[in-house]
């Protein structure tokens, strides 16, 4: 189809970061120039989903296929980019969405990773020709305030493990969820390893990917005895753009599908008690009243179609006006306070 392709990445305040969607984006509109690509941020840069779906309106596009670009679904994915549509539908009445999912666990990064991986095995990146077997794997997230999310991560990080030889694996985060990176070094170095490879599982950099080199650089320093051999991000590669023009083509043909069991967001929807649609991520609620969406309903992999709701918080604004969705009230410094309001939908 020649619907065009609303591209919505996180956002950055790092150029280079920034850059990097933009690059992606560009290179995967010449792959196809058979209908336009628009690549948005949902916050901390631009251009904003609202002023490229302004723009879209602007051309005469009245139906748009929606993707987040985003490792794993977690609030951003749930709420944010649907409450952000749904405000785009509420000044565009004729507009039609046709929300994707997220990147996901995929076969094909899972591929990716391990060749990243098999490169670190060569004598150029490994020159004490060290083991596997000697070696421990970190896993480095970005952490989330959604458990589902989190989960994921973890499921990820053990796929990859799973018949690679190596010692050990840890997961930790750089941010917003426990363990942290430091306690993930800490943690690897218990096995008396003489390498930790790290793994930044981030598609671009940025100011999260950046702390975690510092970070190793640190502990390299602290612990010159254990090799740390840091990975750099996915970046702009042919498998990840085989994975977006998967999730677009689900968009099109209406095949999108999610596993919703474990997400918080439905269970709290549960406890209420109401038999309205509790859980979608599409935006995907009745046609009728001023900001709800009229789009391709997409079943999950259970077969139903749920629904979050369209009317949520959009987070505080910092000084220059950006949107930050995490949240402020939870204190995720302190892993007591993290454990007990973690699952707290806000």
């Amino acid at each position: 189809m020649h619907r065009p392709l609303l591209l919505i990445g996180h956002g950055t305040r790092n150029t280079q970061g920034r850059q990097a969607f933009m690059d992606f984006a560009q290179a995967y509109q010449a792959l196809d120039t058979s209908r336009p690509v628009f690549p948005c941020f949902l916050e901390l840069t631009g251009p904003s989903i609202q002023e490229v779906v302004d723009r879209c309106v602007a051309q005469g596009y009245t139906e748009l296929s929606a993707l987040p670009f985003l490792l794993f679904a977690a609030r951003h994915n749930k709420f944010d980019v649907t409450n952000e549509l749904d405000r785009c539908r509420s000044r565009h009445p004729q507009l039609k969405f046709h929300y994707g999912r997220h990147l996901g666990i995929a076969p094909s990064l899972l591929d990716l990773w391990r060749l990243r991986l098999a490169e670190l095995d060569t004598l150029e990146a490994n020159p004490r020709q060290i083991s596997r077997a000697e070696t421990v794997l970190l896993f480095v997230g970005r952490g989330s305030s959604d458990p589902d999310a989190n989960s994921d991560v973890c499921k990820m990080a053990r796929m990859l493990w799973e018949g690679s030889n190596y010692l050990t694996l840890e997961t930790c985060f750089i941010g917003i969820t426990h363990p942290r990176l430091e306690e993930g070094f800490r943690r690897a170095r218990l096995y008396q390893p003489k390498r930790i490879v790290v793994l930044p599982y981030f598609l671009f950099t940025g100011a999260l990917v950046e702390k975690i080199f510092t970070i190793a650089q640190a502990e390299q320093e602290k612990n010159p005895e254990t090799l740390v051999s840091c990975l750099p991000e996915m970046g702009i590669q042919p498998e990840l753009m085989q994975l977006v023009r998967d999730r677009e083509i689900e968009t099109q043909l209406g095949t999108v599908a999610m596993n919703c069991e474990l997400c918080k967001f439905r269970l709290t929807a549960l406890e209420a008690g109401g038999d309205s649609p509790l859980h979608s991520h599409e935006p995907a609620v009745p046609e009728h009243g001023p900001g709800h969406f009229h789009a391709a309903h997409a079943p999950d992999s259970h077969g139903s179609h749920h629904s979050h709701g369209s009317h949520h918080s959009h987070g505080h604004q910092d000084t220059h006006g950006h949107h930050h969705h995490e949240h402020s009230h939870l204190n995720v410094d302190q892993p007591a306070d993290y454990h007990q309001r973690i699952w707290q939908v806000p």
